[in-house]
């Protein structure tokens, strides 16, 4: 007889979270976040069931009783003893060292010595790991360092050399960590600021990529234990990925120069490479590694030009609005770190999918190799294809090329360029280059009016007063870099906005980018921008929208809460999706002197999952108490009781982020069906 689980909901106390593994609550603190992480990784990646696994389990050390933060017990261990602990994990808060003379990794080889039958220890503060494993010696126990602790099965050679089936995907913020791990490590290890220490890393991540992509031969990226830990070991490891290196110089020479070298010294370099080796970058989930690699970006390349980018979840949101096609090509007229073009790419490779299990009849997992390699040739020529960005800030471009090369290889359409200037300023480097994705002429792009290129823009522009545009030269392009007019009727009882002759003396450029949106897209095409609200409301800015209601459909206005881009900015926004009118419509409408009436989808979404400090926020009960409910998949144990009943029990649950964003594309596709909107 089997039993169904059910789904219950869990109330947490403020200020307290319910463990991934024994379901107990204890207090959030730094310390905390390090070990839920880990136990997620110990259970999703290492395979490890939940039942080997105990927390702040008490030891017996001498006259003093500790406690040790994770333990792992073999598999048929006949019971969770001292005596039978196999691994040992101590979480610490990021500002203790490994070389803490009592938090350090001499408490964590006391344990372990404590436990006669304990072979691995793992060592944590978040941005450092070490690993150990106590092995006998001649008679005397010594502690070896390895790069990460066995999988469940206890196969070293996947620690050393790792085989392509067997890389592991990564669970939720692991790859984050690991980032920022590898990233800290740079820094304080090779001297590096900041934005040259993402740059190294950056080369080694592409060399992780292009390994694993390289199917049908052996893995080359790799570190053995051995070779992390001695000078000519760590010779050999830069060997050998400075050797991928120059095949990747050779695949993306529009990222890296030929003289382009991996600067990191060699005993960083085998470190970090020892990070990344378990991983499979390619077959993890999209969601986890866009956000590690955005986060990470974003912090090292965020620059000065009113740059703040845009969280993951309005991006995802806007993107399921807009509903870009396969068959649709593609924009970011200010790509930043590249998510909102990651997040269009895997909508439609999403549809994509969809489309060829309907007419192969089989769901993905049932596909054989040709179908796999069939649809994959597919996304490659779709994301090379129909994907273009633009940014004025090389450092960006690169980064969002390296975004979209770990996203199913759409590198090729990013471009270095000042979207504002003129199109006969275009460098004839870009212009060729632009020309060719296009199939058309690079002598055809000369005006604002010879580049309608696009189906589908989605984009948040730089936005701000202090960054004015006041060139004549940028300004004599678009309608709104002139003065406009307000003028009175013959009636007396209505006003009007008319253009003048004569430029502004400044505007903010995400004035100016709405009409170059407009104007990069083909007639009828869609774009979905971030606006601050004074465009929407400021009565001194009605001639921009008398603009905008006379050149494009205004679909749906999403007002965002004020917190949406902190705890970096504070500007309040909105999200505007607008159709543009064919040039027929707008001259039909001109000639009756009325705009066709229609309705517009209108939401305000008042929660965004973080608060001003960008602390996650979660849902809370009428008490205020946080809600748990369990994973899905859930992790499931079966117990016997006394009277022989056999009951089922969840292991892992998980917190709901307050989030309203989510809901907002439902209730629109919802709102489009009933309007009659096509696309």
């Amino acid at each position: 007889m089997s039993t169904t689980p059910e789904r219950k909901v869990i109330k947490v106390p403020d200020g307290e979270i319910c463990d991934y593994i024994d379901g107990k609550f204890r207090k959030d603190t730094p310390e905390e976040y390090v070990r839920q992480t880990i136990e997620k990784r110990l259970v999703n990646e290492h395979k490890y069931k939940p039942a080997q696994i105990k927390i702040e389990c008490g030891l017996k050390l001498g006259s003093s009783r500790p406690r040790a933060d994770i333990v792992v017990f073999p598999k048929d261990s006949p019971e969770l003893s001292q005596d039978h602990i196999w691994l040992i994990v101590e979480c610490k808060n990021e500002k203790v060292e490994p070389k803490h003379k009592k938090d350090g990794i001499e408490q964590l080889k006391s344990y372990m010595s404590a436990c006669p039958n304990c072979e691995w220890g793992m060592w944590t503060n978040g941005k450092y790991k070490e690993v150990i494993r106590k092995v006998k010696i001649e008679g005397k126990y010594v502690y070896q360092e390895y790069n990460d602790i066995p999988p469940a099965d206890g196969s070293l050679e996947d620690i050393d050399k790792p085989k392509r089936n067997r890389l592991k995907k990564a669970f939720d913020d692991n790859l984050l960590l690991v980032f920022k791990t590898c990233h800290n490590h740079i820094y304080v290890t090779d001297g590096l600021q900041k934005q040259p220490a993402f740059f190294e890393l950056l080369k080694v991540i592409f060399c992780k990529t292009l390994d694993e992509q390289n199917v049908g031969n052996p893995l080359e990226f790799y570190t053995t234990s051995a070779e992390r830990s001695n000078p000519d070991g760590q010779l050999t490891v830069k060997k050998r990925i400075s050797k991928i290196f120059g095949k990747v110089k050779k695949q993306f020479p529009q990222i890296f120069a030929a003289n382009d070298e991996i600067e990191l010294n060699p005993r960083s370099l085998a470190w970090i490479v020892s990070e990344l080796q378990p991983y499979s970058l390619l077959d993890t989930h999209v969601d986890v590694k866009s956000k590690a690699y955005e986060e990470l970006v974003g912090a090292n390349l965020r620059g000065d030009r009113g740059e703040f980018f845009t969280p993951r979840n309005i991006m995802q949101m806007a993107v399921e609005i807009i509903n870009p096609k396969p068959h649709e090509k593609i924009c970011d007229t200010s790509c930043g770190t590249g998510g909102f073009l990651v997040t269009a790419m895997n909508h439609v490779i999403a549809q994509l999918k969809a489309d060829v299990e309907n007419d192969y009849g089989k769901s993905e997992n049932e596909w054989g190799m040709d179908e796999k390699l069939a649809v994959r040739e597919r996304i490659k020529q779709i994301a090379s294809s129909n994907f273009y960005g633009f940014d004025i800030n090389p450092d960006l471009v690169k980064a969002t090329k390296m975004n979209m090369v770990m996203n199913n290889d759409g590198s090729g359409n990013i471009y270095r360029n000042d979207s504002l200037l003129p199109p006969h300023e275009w460098s004839l480097e870009l212009k060729e280059q632009l020309a060719k994705a296009l199939n058309i002429q690079p002598n055809t792009i000369k005006n604002p009016q010879s580049i309608e290129f696009f189906d589908v823009i989605v984009t948040n522009p730089p936005f701000g007063s202090k960054i004015p545009i006041k060139d004549s030269h940028i300004l004599e392009q678009f309608n709104i870099g002139y003065i406009w007019r307000n003028e009175q009727y013959d009636t007396g009882k209505q006003s009007g906005w008319t253009i003048s002759s004569d430029f502004q003396s400044s505007v903010p450029p995400e004035q100016l980018f709405i009409e170059r949106c407009f104007q990069f897209l083909k007639p009828g095409g869609r774009l979905a921008i971030v606006l601050p609200d004074s465009i929407l409301g400021n009565p001194g800015l009605t001639y921009i929208r008398k603009w905008l209601m006379e050149k494009t459909k205004i679909v749906a206005s999403i007002d965002l809460h004020v917190d949406t881009f902190q705890p970096r900015n504070g500007t309040q926004t909105s999200i505007l999706i607008v159709q543009k009118k064919t040039k027929e419509e707008i001259e039909q409408e001109q000639k009756s002197g009325k705009i066709k009436p229609y309705n517009i989808f209108m939401a305000m979404v008042e929660k965004v999952g973080h608060d001003k400090r960008g602390n996650t926020l979660f849902k809370r009960d009428e008490q205020g108490n946080e809600i748990w409910i369990p994973e899905e998949p859930n992790v499931l144990e079966l117990d016997k009781t006394s009277d022989g009943d056999i009951t089922v029990k969840t292991e892992s649950k998980t917190r709901i982020i307050d989030d309203q964003s989510r809901e907002v594309p439902k209730v629109f596709e919802k709102w489009k069906t009933q309007e009659g909107i096509a696309w």
